[in-house]
């Protein structure tokens, strides 16, 4: 199953967090927020279909996430769990660790801000388009 999201770049992105990164339907963003890749996001977790978070809320489900800007892509690996309630209206969380709030939609990822494609987060910063594909095996 594939979930596509399109989030938006924001100047203030800076992706230097190191066991995180996050998607917000928030329209704006502080240089606090060192996790957050994507804002004016068309898509929450509660847009997700039951069947969809069905899937995800499995111990683990394997969860691939692709990002993709006009010059750069990268993807990717993490896990779900039986715990995860996936139901926050606003930001979708992955995570390194193995926390679980209503903001996370995948564990164990294998990359957080700080690790993603450098080219992709330029082009996050020059507030490109963020195309996110969520992918459920």
């Amino acid at each position: 199953m594939i979930i596509e999201i399109i989030a938006k770049g924001h100047e203030n992105i800076s992706s230097k967090h190191n066991t995180t990164f996050e998607i917000t339907k928030d329209k704006d963003m502080t240089v606090n927020g060192d996790c957050i890749i994507g804002v004016s996001s068309n898509k929450s977790m509660t847009d997700f279909s039951d069947e969809f978070k069905k899937k995800i809320a499995t111990d683990n489900a394997v969860i691939k996430v692709e990002l993709s800007t006009t010059n750069a892509h990268d993807e990717i690996i993490g896990y779900g769990n039986s715990k995860l309630t996936l139901n926050h209206p606003i930001d979708i969380v992955c995570r390194k660790s193995f926390y679980i709030c209503s903001r996370t939609l995948m564990i164990k990822s294998n990359k957080a801000s700080a690790d993603l494609d450098r080219n992709l987060i330029i082009d996050l910063k020059n507030k490109e388009d963020l195309n996110i594909k969520i992918i459920v095996k």
